[in-house]
């Protein structure tokens, strides 16, 4: 089946590497273009991370580096790939190409300037989460102890996300930022989340947060990083399945999705090493669900719920 994947981190380690790694095949990426095409990924969204320890002042160049990779080293090599640069145009793939699009994980990059923020717009970021796990002038990550909400300067972000019809991101946000983002934005997602029931950790989400997110047509995409998918040592497919049948009970069946978290995590879900082997869940999915539900799972449900 394909797959819709609204995570990873490959422009991160392109960018930390400075490019001498291959997108094509090297074994550095979990998500490298072979083995996007070995799991069948139809559509792969790719992350803008910017490591908070850098120099605030730097950061807004590292996000356009990184963006400057996306165009050089994947899109420029590789003609399967196509840049999504609107919404329609997911819907215009041919057989054998391969979806990429832009988010941004955080917008620490942008300080305070909403121009900012508007370039990386026209570069073709179509998702933006306000944090990573710590505070930003937009709001408090989950790693905050402080747990407070959105700014006036991130409800202004959300206000503009609505405007320019561009998802905003609720996964690494603190509770109280989440409730904020529920009531203001047009288009929340949880672009890379698990449950909190399931696995009680900080960046996992609440029932009453998957319920707001279904009751609003939103998507929750799981991820695959163990520490978010079993309180055990290792994680494994069947695991990482109990997520998404606890989704389904608070009523998500057709809004869960998938958003790996390849080249963002150290640690693997068993099975689940690299997006060569995305067809493993599929196929485990496959003894607990119908195919249609499974086909919605793996990309449908995501291309029924996008911002129009």
């Amino acid at each position: 089946m394909n797959i819709v994947d609204l995570h990873c981190d490959v422009l991160m380690k392109l960018w930390e590497r400075k490019g001498s790694i291959s997108f094509k095949d090297s074994e550095v990426l979990d998500a490298n273009l072979e083995r996007l095409k070995k799991g069948q990924v139809k559509i792969q969204c790719f992350a803008i991370f910017i490591p908070p320890e850098m120099k605030a002042e730097e950061k807004f160049q590292a996000a356009l580096d990184q963006v400057d990779y996306f165009y050089t080293e994947i899109l420029a090599k590789h003609q399967e790939i196509k840049h999504i640069k609107n919404w329609s145009m997911v819907h215009s793939l041919n057989p054998g190409e391969i979806g990429a699009i832009l988010t941004l994980e955080g917008v620490d990059c942008i300080g305070n300037d909403l121009h900012k923020l508007s370039i990386l717009y026209h570069l073709g970021v179509l998702s933006v989460g306000l944090t990573w796990n710590f505070a930003n002038l937009a709001a408090d990550g989950v790693g905050e102890p402080r747990g407070a909400g959105l700014t006036k300067f991130g409800k202004e972000i959300v206000a503009i996300n609505n405007a320019n019809k561009t998802f905003t991101d609720v996964s690494h946000l603190a509770e109280r930022g989440f409730w904020d983002v529920m009531e203001l934005a047009d288009y929340p997602i949880a672009s890379h989340s698990n449950s909190k029931t399931i696995c009680d950790h900080p960046r996992n989400l609440t029932d009453q947060q998957a319920e707001a997110l279904f009751q609003k047509k939103a998507m929750i995409h799981v991820v695959y990083n163990p520490p978010f998918t079993s309180t055990g040592k290792l994680a494994t497919i069947s695991d990482l399945i109990k997520h998404i049948d606890h989704f389904c009970t608070l009523g998500g069946i057709n809004q869960i999705g998938l958003g790996s978290d390849f080249d963002g995590i150290d640690q693997k879900i068993i099975g689940l090493e690299t997006a060569a082997q995305h067809q493993n869940l599929i196929n485990e999915l496959l003894k607990h669900f119908t195919d249609d539900q499974v086909k919605g799972f793996a990309g449908g449900n995501f291309l029924k719920h996008l911002p129009v």
